[in-house]
């Protein structure tokens, strides 16, 4: 460990911090006084401390977005700068770190996604793509997969799939929900990709159907669905999607806001099946949450339905001046240094192989999923009937098996990405082997926990 990255402790000033958190902070998704936040003192590259001067190595990347690690040196020397130039102005101008921060994505995005309109974050890059579907095609409906996470906001959180929708599901007219592939858990009694891929395809056509093309303004997916379980969706999926969206002109939307910027070991998740949606939601990697910065990559036929027809929507902060600087740093360092090839040889060479070791020696692996450093084991309490090792949406005891894993992990220094019957190894694309090779060790180790669980 190099001397900045050793933890002074200073268990006083901890206290206070969690004091001020405590009576002041108001935290999302958490019963406020049933929480414990930790309270951090630092970070850098893959790790980040506590006033107790315990070290934890971040298997969460903070919620999937600090890409290029804590505190890199370019991008904190980027926003400084720009904070000494301009620090903030409005949107409506020409800002020259705004149209270079959209000139560099656009240069990365496949196709013709070549305006870039920006947000503060993912949810609101979702709610834009949505309004933007529907006034291009005027239509109403948009359709999203079971088993997705598309923000919290009023929009987006009707378009997620997961239980954290169900609290705010008051806005659900004009949402249509299908079931996407998944063959570990087939809604689709499928035996094969192929057999997934197909009967997923036939299952969305025959719902485009039976809702009526005409009213469909757009289908959104995650391309490679994050929180929800990391599934790559299967050879030719996607492709069948874009036929089916082609065929009745319905709007592709593919959100990347988790899977984007070198997540999967490419610049975008839909690189590596060949697709070019229509619109592409962004945020997290484009500038590692440095500053907060989201956006929507928009296709020529959609910008021109806005070319003399004004846009209804806009944000006080879009394009933020030390958002934008973030995110050219982050974009030119993570082509320098060649951040977005070296996820992919983690991934190949280091996680992958590691995880599946991992499931070979672990009865309560029941799968390994993912590609660059986006992966998921899937936990079971039976490999032969894949029964999860907690409930759906599990809380208090029925949880108890992963919140013991969780704290497992803590223990020995890795702080992890637990949800539902699932951790995810989803480090900073610049973590080191040797990093990559010490989380795996702590996984081993706490696996044996999830192990008790096994019956059968």
């Amino acid at each position: 460990m190099t001397p900045h990255l050793t933890p002074q402790a200073d268990p006083a000033k901890g206290a206070a911090v969690k004091a001020a958190d405590r009576a002041h902070v108001f935290h999302s998704w958490s019963a406020q006084e049933l929480i414990d936040p930790l309270a951090v003192a630092g970070a850098e590259g893959a790790y980040f401390w506590d006033y107790e001067g315990n070290r934890y190595l971040d298997f969460t990347s903070g919620l999937v977005y600090t890409n290029i690690g804590y505190q890199h040196p370019k991008v904190v020397a980027a926003v400084q700068e720009q904070a000494g130039k301009m620090t903030t102005f409005a949107p409506a101008f020409a800002i020259d770190v705004r149209s270079e921060a959209a000139r560099l994505i656009a240069e990365r995005t496949p196709g013709d996604l070549d305006k870039i309109f920006f947000t503060n974050g993912g949810a609101e890059a979702v709610e834009n793509a949505a309004r933007m579907a529907r006034i291009h095609t005027g239509r109403p409906k948009i359709m999203s997969a079971y088993r997705s996470y598309h923000g919290a906001t009023a929009a987006a959180i009707n378009l997620t799939g997961d239980p954290r929708r169900w609290a705010s599901d008051n806005g659900s007219a004009g949402v249509v929900r299908f079931w996407a592939p998944f063959l570990y858990r087939s809604p689709f009694y499928a035996e094969t990709e192929a057999e997934e891929c197909a009967r997923a395809l036939q299952h969305l056509e025959d719902t485009v159907a039976f809702e009526n093309p005409n009213s469909i303004a757009a289908i959104i997916l995650e391309t490679v669905p994050g929180t929800a379980g990391i599934m790559t969706p299967p050879p030719g999926y996607l492709a069948g999607v874009r036929e089916i969206c082609d065929r009745y002109g319905i709007v592709l939307v593919l959100d990347e806001v988790m899977a984007g910027f070198g997540r999967t070991g490419a610049w975008f998740a839909a690189d590596h099946y060949d697709v070019v949606p229509d619109l592409l939601t962004f945020a997290k990697g484009v500038n590692s949450g440095y500053v907060p910065l989201g956006g929507v990559a928009i296709s020529s036929a959609i910008a021109e339905t806005f070319a003399k027809k004004p846009y209804p929507g806009g944000l006080t902060y879009s394009g933020h001046p030390l958002a934008c600087a973030a995110a050219v740093a982050t974009l030119e360092t993570m082509a320098e240094e060649r951040i977005v090839e070296h996820a992919a040889h983690i991934g190949e060479h280091v996680l992958g192989p590691g995880l599946r070791e991992l499931a070979e020696r672990h009865p309560s692996v029941g799968e390994v999923r993912g590609l660059g450093v986006f992966w998921a084991l899937d936990l079971v309490r039976n490999q032969e009937t894949r029964e999860p090792l907690v409930p759906y949406n599990a809380t208090g005891a029925a949880n108890a098996p992963m919140a013991e894993f969780a704290a497992a992990c803590k223990r020995s220094g890795l702080w992890p990405f637990v949800n539902m019957n699932r951790t995810h190894a989803v480090p900073a694309c610049t973590v080191s082997e040797a990093e990559a090779k010490e989380g795996l060790a702590i996984l081993d180790e706490a696996l044996s926990v999830t192990d008790k669980h096994v019956v059968g």
